[in-house]
Parts: C-alpha cells; structure tokens; sequence
C-alpha cells in the first residue's frame, strides 16, 4: 500500500481530529491519563508518518476551548504534558533536521502561563524553517476564532483602515489563525464519530473527509495509509 501511495498525490495539508483517547483507555483497562500519554506518542509517529510521505503541512486537533471544562484533575494533567512536550519539541532532532516549523493555533491566553512558556520556546526555536509546518491546534475552538476574525476586521473599518467593500473570502481567512497556510486537503478523524466539533469551520468547505472507527492511541500506519489512498481515488472538483 505504501507504494501505491507514493505513486498517487499526496494532500499537501492533512488535519486530524485525534479523537478517542478516554475509550481506548476505557477498553484496555487504562487509566484516562494513560490514555492521553499513548495519544501523545500516537502523535509522535503520525509526525514521523507525515514526513515519510512528504506531507508538508499537519494540524492537530489537541485541544479545544470546551475541553477546559474536564474534570480537573485530567486538564491540570494535559496541561503538565503539553508544558513538558512543548519543550522537547523545540529540542526535537527531527524537528531541526527537517525543518518543521511549530505553529500553535488557538486562544493561548487562556492557557496557564507555563505551558505559554512552552509553547513560545517550541514556536521560537523552528520559527526560521519552512521545509515542514507542524500546526496544533490547542485552547482551539473555530467559532471563536470566526468571531475574532470578525472583530478585528469590524475595528479596522471602524478606525478606517479598511473599507466595508473590501472583505471577500481571502481578506477574512486572512485574518484566521490559519492565514499562512493553505485549506487542508484532507480532514481525518478517529474513533468512529462523524462530525467536525468546532474544528476549522471556515477553512474545510471543499475538504475531503474521512472518518475510521479506530482510536486515536490505536491508530496504525496502515489506517493512515488507507486514509491517503481513499483520498487519492476521490475527485475534487471544488465545487465546479
């Protein structure tokens, strides 16, 4: 299968819902924080995954505005994960060797200020690279940032540094999160659910979806390679 994957397109953009953590643990009899830690290093091989097939860009749904409302005890545990991941990425030999560039998309101030810290280093250490962009999505929720978009265009006009005229589609997704990057190609999610959950609203109208029923910790190369390879035989017509 890898080989008839090379041979095809390979989405420039991927985006994955990582979704199934809390199950998987449930299933196998783990606790919700081993869970999360085998989601971790899910995410460690799907990096690795990505540069095998050399997809450019990968965004990851890590961590969504709703999700501070969890029990304490597991977001303080998130939080002290993501602060210690955040600083082995920006040390990360791979990271350095390929140069991937660490973007964090999302409302970073209402993260505590030590994964803050974190995230700065990550973002800061790869900020010069371009070969790779390795965007995670954390403290994320699209229709918060819609409704940032739109404020801020709506106080430029205000203040006359646009005119009303001048919003169209690529003014305003210029002034997402995402703006740097192009839509993604294709949005996978794990765990069997089938719905988007406040991710990238905007930026997926003419992306392809496809959803597995396997759990993220549980995810495989192979069911990565099948996710590329139902892309590759789909058509794209953007609407047309």
């Amino acid at each position: 299968m890898l080989k008839e994957v090379l041979e095809g397109e390979v989405p420039r953009h991927v985006a994955i819902i990582m979704d199934g953590n809390r199950r998987f643990a449930q299933e196998f009899g783990l606790t919700t924080t081993e869970g999360h830690s085998k989601g971790k290093d899910k995410l460690e091989e799907m990096m690795q995954w990505c540069l095998d097939l050399d997809i450019k860009i990968l965004t990851v749904y890590a961590f969504s505005t709703e999700n501070l409302t969890r029990d304490i005890e597991e977001v303080d545990y998130l939080m002290n994960m993501f602060e210690l991941n955040f600083y082995k990425l920006g040390d990360d030999k791979r990271l350095h060797d390929n140069g991937i560039r660490v973007t964090v998309l999302g409302q970073k101030e209402l993260l505590p200020e030590k994964v803050q810290k974190a995230i700065t280093y990550a973002e800061e250490k790869t900020a010069n690279y371009q070969n790779y962009f390795y965007n995670i999505a954390l403290a994320y929720g699209s229709r918060q940032e819609i409704v940032q978009a739109i404020r801020v265009i709506a106080q430029k006009v205000k203040d006359g540094e646009m005119k009303v005229e001048d919003i169209d589609e690529t003014t305003f997704s210029n002034h997402l999160y995402t703006a740097p990057f192009p839509d993604p190609d294709l949005i996978l999610r794990t765990s069997g659910e089938e719905r988007i959950s406040n991710f990238l609203l905007w930026q997926i109208a003419y992306s392809e979806l496809y959803f597995t029923d396997v759990y993220w910790p549980g995810f495989r190369k192979v069911d990565f390679l099948r996710a590329i390879r139902s892309y590759q035989l789909r058509q794209r017509r953007f609407g047309k």
